[in-house]
Parts: C-alpha cells; structure tokens; sequence
C-alpha cells in the first residue's frame, strides 16, 4: 500500500463501459513524517468515499482490482482505505480532523 494525499479530482467523459460510476481522484505521494507532497501524481479509483484532502492508502498493479468496486475493471489504482492517523515512535505525525 502506498500513502497519499487526495488533491483533487479526475473527470472523464469518455470512457470504457466498465468504468461507468467510477470516481476518480488524483492523489499526491507524502512522505508519512513530515506529511509533505513528494510531486508525483498518480490517478486513482475511489472504492471508500475519499474526498479531497483526505490522506489515503492505495494499491496498484493487480491488487487494484481486488476490491468489490473494482473487479473485473481495467484499474491499475484503487484507494483502500482513509488514514485516521499515523504515529511513529510514539508521536502522531498525522490525525485526521
């Protein structure tokens, strides 16, 4: 899993039948101490009713297509889960409000 940050969202028009009520959100990569962005982008499948700013953890590959929103879908990314905090060494680097 991979920790993000959802940064806003993707709107496609267009797309295969498949993909038909698919939210799509693009997240930025953090860095889980200082919560900082790391400027790499990648465009998700929303499968747990994320929204923006939210911190999030993804897969990628075949595991994104492993949730009941996602099978059978031609997904290479799909937001499993919102993050309620991170802590390190006894210290919380992240809370959601």
């Amino acid at each position: 899993m991979i920790l993000a940050k959802v940064v806003g969202t993707v709107v496609a028009s267009q797309k295969s039948q498949k993909m038909e009520g698919q939210t799509l959100l693009l997240l930025e990569k953090v860095d889980p101490i200082t919560m900082k962005g790391k400027n790499d982008f990648v465009v998700s499948v929303d499968s747990v009713g994320a929204g923006v700013g939210e911190i999030v953890f993804y897969v990628s590959g075949s595991s994104a297509r492993y949730t009941s929103s996602t099978e059978g879908k031609p997904t290479d990314s799909t937001i499993v889960a919102i993050v309620d905090f991170i802590e390190k060494d006894g210290e919380y680097t992240y809370r959601k409000d």
